[in-house]
């Protein structure tokens, strides 16, 4: 079967180990980013998606790239995180976070849902604190909660289309975002790893496993999965 997978953001951490399994499992691989995807074979549509009109300058390429496909997996992977609290943060700031995070999204929705046939998927990667939250990361956790409302709206509007749609929240990952955020302190290292069970960060290849089973079995619709080495509640 001629399967595609279309993804934000897969230049790297989850994006680009989710890139290079589909591709090994036989998908076209479609990255929808700013930023280039540097695995073989990969078609990379370049877009802006802060900006608003970013489906304007790419469709035609877009829908040229998913052409023929017969089923497809859409992973919402892009996104940005900032530090400002309830207390200093900008509009501007979270008009930017909420565009790239959760508009953007269903702008794609919009775009290729004409597209997507039986056995299709939409997986949405939410966070931990699509769930929860903690200081100083204020407009993250609105727009993370708000990806899992989107996933939950996308379930009930597509009732008997035979898409299956689902929210990925991981905890802690070793990718360039959270080493940007977090700085290079190990000690906020050891206080992170020491919450969670496993007692390390997850992997991006473990996440995109989970990307995966998700993308192959229907029966996960309409589920938030927690993908964080498991979590010590205090």
């Amino acid at each position: 079967m001629n399967k595609a997978l279309i993804i934000t953001g897969a230049s790297k951490g989850i994006g680009l180990a989710t890139a290079k399994l589909f591709a090994e499992q036989g998908y076209r691989v479609i990255n929808v980013s700013r930023s280039s995807c540097n695995v073989d074979g990969v078609i990379n549509i370049t877009a802006d998606l802060l900006k608003t009109n970013w489906a304007d300058e790419c469709k035609d390429q877009l829908l040229k790239a998913v052409g023929d496909a017969e089923q497809c997996a859409l992973v919402h992977n892009a996104a940005m995180m900032t530090k400002e609290t309830v207390s200093d943060i900008a509009g501007d700031t979270l008009r930017d976070v909420l565009q790239l995070n959760v508009v953007a999204a269903a702008e794609l929705n919009t775009l290729l849902l004409p597209l997507m046939g039986e056995g299709s998927s939409i997986i949405y990667i939410s966070s931990t604190l699509g769930q929860k939250a903690v200081a100083n990361t204020h407009a993250y956790v609105i727009s993370k909660h708000a990806v899992i409302g989107q996933m939950r709206a996308t379930c009930q509007d597509l009732a008997g289309s035979m898409i299956h749609t689902a929210a990925i929240c991981p905890g802690f990952t070793e990718t360039e975002m959270l080493s940007e955020h977090l700085g290079a302190n190990p000690e906020i290292y050891q206080q992170i790893t020491a919450n969670i069970a496993h007692r390390r960060l997850a992997q991006p290849s473990e996440i995109a496993n989970t990307i995966w089973f998700t993308s192959q079995n229907p029966v996960i619709n309409g589920a938030v999965l927690d993908a964080n080495l498991g979590q010590i509640e205090t």
